[in-house]
């Protein structure tokens, strides 16, 4: 058996029999003699490494790498400049970084200094960014100076280009902190049910046993090239990271440029040698649909955040493992490599626990359910999370004791999501409890959407939906009632964008006289009305396809959005398009037209109107290079009508 065979096969078995099994596995080289092996957390396992493999590449982004001994030292130098400036143990430290080599060196001086960090995205609204820092009373940011000027003016700043490398100590060594399994590693704020984000608290012991589960189900070795594909603020980044520094591997930063292009990403995992990779659901499936080399180096093809639709064909020369876990319980609950199946009954499932964790179905009275029967996930263990930072009413409502041990202090988390075992002892996703969606991978509380928006001085009700579009997943939509006039489209979208991030605002808008209230008088949402040309919010009024371009344009962009028809001069983007989406138009057009246009060009040309004249401008240049039967064909193409 091949070593993708033996962990397929672990991977499938439960968790107690795979833990017994997976400790078999080769171990690490031994540490020195003088070197304790109680409870090592994260910046004592990446120190080790250092010193076994010091020249070693632990991380790469684009033309720049760092090794193992310059990760190692600059992090302490900088670990040791944070506790000259004040940071102790228990300190939260925000790092205002995009995805980056940075981002990582920061994160692992915090570790070191004892302290927590939060992960500050640069694409989130600055309201959000201030509100998150007053609430955990973070003592610091870590940052650079170019980087936008988003937070408060009384948030006090470390540029990582400026001073930071002017106050780094000379000495290399990290400071004498012990750093214990208690102590908080990161903080991370989810979307709230109550219209306020929640900050979930994860321990240094819950992320260790991330990555002592995730390095021993898939043999990470040196050898190995992961990747991090996730934005800073997405729990996943946690998961792409320190399992792999821990073990030695390299963490390679997945290009901007690819993240959104199934294709382009294929090539660069290629290209690259990534043996091991993380990416959303939806881009998963895509990358399941293309064709693979045979000889390609990914092993693991890791994806999770929203539901798969979809298994893997028997052509693809990697697994693929579906995952599934909150950010309340340390980003990893459950796992499994999906198999093939030619004529599946069901969706893929979401397998089973990993070490040291437990997952019960129970029903109303906290009973648990027989195989088969759905009923509400508790999830129990060590990689649960201390809880939601300065909120113990919700953490109390949320992580409740457990009535199955008689063990003092142990919990189950509730998840509000619902699931079931099945007859071979994996778990189903079957929804949730609440109207808690998943969108691109982020966990988003309608009411959130629905509050902010309701703060519009123009929206008199609204309520706020997630819709399925097939492989590409979930996409928000807005019904609003207005007060008297209807706001437009981008009013909204400019209005939701000062205190929402992007994945939080609908690409839809409908406008309704009146919300359907049911019998209950609650909303009835299944009685929201389908999207018409009469009842989307736009910028401007409906104006048709009039060129037989314009036409065979929006039946590519109608066909791949869902939509009944579309206006010339709306935009792609605010009618449910995105990258993915824009990826498949790219394609179409070419088909269609014979045309290459760059996935750019999508941005600079998002409506109908654009698209055409820019296909027609691409077109007609084409023409000087053709003999005049060719031109003649391409000119009878362009006066087609649209099918």
């Amino acid at each position: 058996m091949t070593t993708n065979d033996i962990v397929r096969h672990l991977l499938s078995l439960p968790a107690s029999r795979s833990s017994s099994i997976l400790d078999r596995v080769e171990p690490p080289p031994p540490c020195d003699e003088d070197e304790s092996l109680s409870s090592p957390c994260i910046p004592d396992l990446v120190h080790r490494v250092a010193a076994r493999a010091p020249d070693a590449v632990a991380l790469r982004s684009g033309s720049e790498s760092v090794h193992y001994r310059d990760l190692d030292q600059r992090s302490s130098q900088m670990a040791r400049y944070l506790v000259s400036l004040g940071v102790v143990p228990g300190s939260i430290v925000g790092i205002y970084l995009e995805r980056s080599i940075d981002f990582v060196v920061a994160a692992l001086a915090v570790f070191k200094a004892g302290a927590a960090y939060l992960p500050l995205d640069p694409s989130t609204p600055a309201d959000r960014l201030n509100m998150m820092l007053k609430d955990v009373s973070a003592s610091l940011v870590m940052t650079r100076s170019d980087m936008p000027a988003s937070l408060a003016a009384d948030v006090r700043l470390l540029f990582l280009n400026q001073s930071a490398a002017e106050g780094a100590s000379s000495d290399s060594d990290a400071p004498p902190i012990k750093v214990s399994a208690e102590q908080l590693a990161y903080v991370i704020y989810t979307s709230g049910s109550t219209g306020t984000p929640k900050a979930v608290a994860v321990s240094q012991g819950s992320l260790l046993n991330l990555v002592e589960w995730h390095n021993r189900a898939f043999d990470v070795r040196p050898a190995d090239v992961a990747t991090q594909f996730a934005s800073i603020g997405f729990d996943a980044a946690v998961w792409e990271v320190w399992p792999h520094l821990v073990a030695g591997a390299s963490v390679c930063l997945v290009d901007d440029s690819v993240r959104t292009d199934p294709e382009r990403l294929r090539d660069w995992l290629i290209r690259e040698g990534v043996t091991i990779s993380f990416v959303p659901t939806p881009l998963a499936e895509r990358l399941m649909q293309l064709a693979w080399p045979q000889k390609a180096a990914l092993r693991f093809l890791l994806t999770g955040a929203d539901t798969l639709h979809h298994y893997p064909s028997k052509s693809l020369p990697f697994a693929v493992v579906n995952n599934y876990g909150p950010t309340e319980c340390t980003v990893v609950a459950s796992s499994a490599v999906v198999f093939p199946q030619e004529r599946a009954s069901g969706l893929p499932p979401i397998g089973r626990p990993i070490d040291n964790t437990r997952i019960f179905i129970l029903d109303a009275n906290l009973k648990q359910v027989p195989t088969g029967q759905i009923g509400e996930m508790y999830i129990g263990g060590a990689g649960l999370s201390q809880g939601y930072l300065n909120d113990p009413t919700l953490t109390a409502e949320r992580f409740i004791p457990n009535p199955f041990i008689a063990v003092t202090g142990d919990r189950l988390y509730r998840t509000g999501d619902l699931g079931c075992y099945l007859p071979d002892g994996q778990l189903a996703f079957h929804g949730r409890v609440d109207d808690q969606v998943k969108i691109r991978g982020y966990r988003i509380e309608l009411n959130e959407i629905i509050g902010a928006l309701s703060r519009h001085p123009a929206v008199r009700e609204n309520v706020v939906v997630a819709t399925e579009d097939g492989e590409s997943g979930k996409r928000l939509v807005a019904y609003v009632v207005p007060q008297i006039d209807s706001p437009t489209i981008s009013d909204l979208r400019d209005f939701l964008a000062r205190e929402l991030p992007d994945y939080m605002i609908p690409s839809t808008f409908v406008r309704l006289e009146a919300l359907p209230i049911g019998t209950t008088g609650k909303v009835n949402r299944a009685a929201l009305p389908a999207l018409t040309e009469e009842n989307l919010l736009r910028d401007e009024g409906f104006v048709g396809a009039s060129t037989p371009t314009e036409q065979r344009v929006a039946k590519v962009v109608t066909s791949l959005l869902g939509l009944e028809s579309i206006g010339v001069n709306d935009n792609f983007f605010y009618f449910g398009g995105n990258s993915l989406f824009g990826t498949q138009v790219i394609a179409r057009l070419r088909e269609v037209f014979q045309v290459e246009m760059p996935l750019l060009h999508l941005f600079d040309y998002p409506t109908v109107a654009g698209l055409a004249k820019e296909v027609e401008r691409l077109m007609v240049a084409k023409l000087d290079a053709m003999s005049e039967e060719e031109a003649q064909r391409l000119l009878a193409l362009l006066e087609r009508p649209a099918v």
